[in-house]
């Protein structure tokens, strides 16, 4: 163990414990919320109640544009929202805070000793203790119920370098690549997580049993699955696991992943879910260790279908989707103390709401209400604490009455900012269709709203396809600053988005530029004809899909938009087949591959592409991508610009070599919201 980090870090915890709450950042000027304001706020991460429901820990992450990064600590408050203290404040993010020792210390991961490790500290913030030394550092972990063992993540090295084929060639930078899902999301595949099982008898730890000894395959699963892919038994004899235990060609046409049994004295492993199709995921024993409930989708390949609920008796081998009535997806769950029911999260016309489940007879209950997101929660002693977020607000921690569903703040992490904005009002509309189906459609109206001027506005093009537009809040997309700079905001939950039923969703699978699209104008022909919106003063913007749809969209709108911006948007369906690394979802969603040619909705998919309706584009165009995106590569922003630019179209293009999908780094985001905003204002201003 590192004596001068661990002492630094001790002095850090004790100087800083009395703290009630952090420097916060000041609102722009006049009230209204800027980028730089939206950038710096302080952002609620990973909590967890402690045994007896009293106290929270939890994260909040500070980014700094200045110095381009962020830093995460960790903080202490009562579930009453009182006595907040700070129980960290070293230069390295501290992450994912667990209560231990019957609530008398705290572990977490920690970077302080050059490598992410496990931690713990008292209650207090003092008598810090390194858990884990692992080389190369750990990514998650889970400590058994007796707390005498624990499972850390750690990612192992699966690919050969050419200097591992060739020590020769030692400085040799070529990949040498032989099958399919060489790379993913933003980077190239050359680790394996796997889970690793160790005893706390001796810390620090060093190395552990790999659960997964020899295999080759994820757990965690990546890019997306932390530890809620594992589970320990409550006598700490088993563990399951979530994992698509496939490879190369198999794995990238796949989404077939089992939930496994280990056990941890023989070692052997027992696949619980042989012949389930789908994702399986997300794996829970029951307080009394007789079950297991996971989230199953039904059909291989189809990653957008609908999150279903199983329980599996382990004593006669029986499986149940206990909520077959329920046509919304299911996302995170913990069962009840005593095992009778099992709480979850599912989205619901577009606003997330906390859920409870009767396994005996099956009754769902509805628990909270209202325009909010809840995105999870945790649940002791009877106590829920959950994190909630909405359009107009940042994510903060709130106490949930089970049976009334009224709520109590826990936190106010942005108090200051947000008191001192001027109200944003968010609107619920119902759209018909052209296919005469209703559509909610939100609106977002700017501070100190008059009905008798005129705005101008953005029609939002969500991604996924299928995401919704619930009440998320975002630090890039961010509807609310968008209204804060006196923009209509029109957010269309069109066909292809969860919540509205699995019929709603399904729909956009294989009609790129069908029904959907025209929701789109729908939604901005139906807004058009309020008095307050400036007819010829309307862009459309969005971002993967989204940008997608802001391509196709270029090409058929008729007039109806002065101004585009895609950020990360398909250009070139037949190409994005070739170029995107997971072939499930574009043989799903596209219906097919290039060259079946007898495959009518894969060829009536690839007519759509955006690229061959470049010549009616006339609109001013600006392209955001990054260079390290691999799920929709640069070069489908760079076709456009260069389209763009040889049809005299006004483009400008702004690409990150150094982002993904997203647009991560403080000054990058910084650039990105200037840049998004400069465009819109030179065209619709």
């Amino acid at each position: 163990m590192n004596k001068s980090i661990l002492s630094a870090m001790a002095a850090a915890a004790i100087a800083t414990s009395s703290i009630a709450s952090a420097q916060m950042p000041a609102s722009s000027v006049n009230g209204g919320m800027s980028a730089e304001t939206l950038l710096t706020m302080a952002r609620v991460g990973g909590y967890a109640l402690s045994p007896n429901g009293k106290q929270v820990v939890y994260t909040i992450s500070y980014p700094s544009i200045e110095d381009n990064c962020s830093q995460s600590d960790l903080f202490l408050i009562g579930i009453d929202g009182k006595n907040k203290m700070r129980l960290t404040n070293t230069s390295h993010s501290e992450s994912e805070p667990c209560w231990i020792d019957g609530g008398r210390r705290i572990a977490f991961l920690s970077s302080s000793s050059g490598s992410k490790q496990l931690w713990s500290m008292s209650a207090d913030g003092n008598d810090l203790r390194q858990l884990t030394d692992v080389q190369g550092g750990i990514e998650g972990y889970l400590f058994s119920p007796d707390e005498k063992e624990v499972i850390y993540v750690h990612s192992h090295k699966s690919v050969k370098t050419a200097g591992d084929i060739y020590p020769d060639l030692p400085k040799a930078s070529g990949r040498v690549v032989k099958d399919l899902l060489y790379k993913h999301w933003d980077e190239w595949v050359t680790t394996t997580p796997h889970p690793y099982l160790a005893k706390l008898a001796d810390v620090p730890i060093s190395e552990g049993k790999d659960i997964l000894q020899g295999e080759p395959y994820e757990c965690p699963m990546r890019p997306f699955s932390g530890m809620e892919d594992l589970s320990w038994s409550p006598d700490g004899k088993q563990i399951v696991y979530a994992s698509r235990k496939k490879t190369g060609m198999a794995y990238a046409v796949s989404t077939n992943s089992d939930i496994y049994l280990y056990d941890v004295v023989s070692g052997k492993t027992l696949n619980l879910s042989e012949g389930m199709m789908g994702y399986d995921t997300f794996p829970k024993f029951s307080p009394d260790g007789k079950r297991v409930a996971w989230i199953s989708m039904e059909r291989d390949g189809y990653e957008s279908d609908l999150k279903r609920l199983f329980v599996m008796n382990l004593l006669d081998g029986t499986k149940e989707w206990v909520n077959p009535d329920f046509d919304l997806n299911v996302d995170h769950f913990q069962w009840s103390e005593d095992g009778r029911m099992i709480y979850f999260v599912a989205c619901k016309q577009a606003e997330t709401q906390l859920w409870s489940i009767r396994l005996k007879d099956r009754k769902i209950c509805q628990i909270t209400d209202g325009m909010w997101d809840y995105t999870g929660f945790d649940m002791k002693n009877g106590i829920m604490l959950a994190a909630r977020q909405s359009f107009l607000e940042p994510t903060d921690l709130y106490q949930v009455d089970l049976r009334k569903g009224n709520t109590r703040r826990v936190t106010n992490e942005n108090k200051e900012i947000m008191e001192s904005l001027s109200p944003v009002v968010c609107q619920k509309r119902w759209i018909t269709c052209t296919n005469r189906e209703k559509m909610l459609v939100w609106v977002l109206l700017p501070p100190k709203f008059d009905e008798k001027k005129q705005y101008p506005s953005i029609l939002y093009c969500q991604g996924g396809p299928q995401d919704p537009i619930s009440q998320f809040w975002s630090f890039r997309w961010n509807l609310r600053l968008m209204a804060e700079q006196g923009y209509v905001v029109i957010a269309p939950n069109r066909h292809g988005v969860p919540s509205f039923g699995q019929k709603w969703n399904e729909q956009i699978s294989g009609d790129y530029g069908g029904q959907n699209m025209k929701d789109y104008m729908t939604a901005a022909d139906e807004l058009k004809k309020e008095p307050w919106i400036a007819k010829d003063k309307m862009g459309c913007v969005g971002a993967s899909y989204g940008g997608f749809s802001v391509y196709w969209l270029a090409g058929h709108h008729e007039g109806r938009f002065a101004a585009f911006i895609a950020h990360a948007g398909i250009f070139n369906i037949e190409s994005q087949y070739f170029e995107t690394e997971e072939k499930w979802f574009a043989n799903w969603d596209m219906g097919g591959a290039p060259w079946e040619k007898d495959n009518g909705t894969a060829q009536r998919t690839f007519a759509n592409s955006p690229h061959k309706f470049v010549q009616n584009w006339d609109t001013p165009i600006m392209i955001i991508h990054g260079e390290l995106d691999y799920r929709i590569l640069a070069s489908q922003g760079m076709m456009a610009f260069d389209a763009a630019k040889m049809r005299g179209v006004p483009a400008e293009m702004l690409i990150f070599p150094d982002e993904n999908h997203w647009i991560l780094q403080p000054q990058n985001a910084m650039l990105w919201q200037r840049s998004f905003f400069g465009w819109l204002d030179r065209w619709l201003k």
